[in-house]
Formats: C-alpha cells, sequence, structure tokens
C-alpha cells in the first residue's frame, strides 16, 4: 500500500491551496492520519492531526489557517490551508499512524509561498 499525496503548487501569500493524500489499498489498525512538513535545512514537524474518533490538533503556527481532514471510506486525509504565509513554504507529507505496526508516509509534495 502507497500513500499518494497531491495539491501542491506555487503560490502568493493570502492564498488556499488544499492538498490531498490517498492509500493505494486498505490499511488496518489506523491510530491517526496527519501532515507534516519540512522546511530545508529543518527538522520535520507535525502540522496536523486527525485521530479515529475525529479529535483534530494543529500546531500553534497554523491553528485557525489550516483544516485537517478525512474520508475513511477512501482512506484519504487533506488539508485545507487558507491564508498562506512564506513560512509554510516547505515539502508537506501525509502519515497515517497505526495501532503497534509500521507508519506509512506519503512521497511529500512541494508548497511554496511567495511574500
Amino acid at each position: 500500500v502507497q500513500l499518494q499525496a497531491s495539491g501542491g503548487g506555487l503560490v502568493q501569500a493570502g492564498e488556499s491551496l488544499r492538498l490531498s493524500c490517498a492509500a493505494s489499498g486498505r490499511i488496518s489498525n489506523i491510530r491517526s492520519m496527519a501532515w507534516y512538513r519540512q522546511a530545508p535545512g529543518q527538522e520535520r514537524e507535525l502540522v496536523a492531526r486527525i485521530i479515529v474518533s475525529g479529535a483534530t490538533n494543529y500546531a500553534d503556527s497554523v491553528e485557525g489557517r489550516f483544516t485537517i481532514s478525512r474520508d475513511i471510506r477512501k482512506t484519504a486525509v487533506y488539508l485545507q490551508m487558507n491564508s498562506l504565509k512564506p513560512e509554510d513554504t516547505a515539502v508537506y507529507y501525509c502519515n497515517v499512524a497505526r495501532l503497534s505496526l509500521p507508519n506509512y508516509w506519503g512521497q511529500g509534495t512541494q508548497v511554496t509561498v511567495s511574500s
């Protein structure tokens, strides 16, 4: 099973993007689905996570601007990003964490926000 991420691109500050990530097959024992990002020279950081119950949590830097959602039937996760800022520029990775099993990672999609 692979995770395929899409939706990245080049936008101007203040604009929006919607990232999508879908699994190529069924994934069992899902604990959470999430988006991470990694900017050049920086460590990968958690952007947003949605757990099995539907509860979500966000990095302080994106709270109120980004919204994570999912489609359980499609094993897909989405990230709506509004009011984008240049500091949001990074490669964004989707992640599926499982109970006592290895995680899945998408291949990454580049988001570039110009000022």
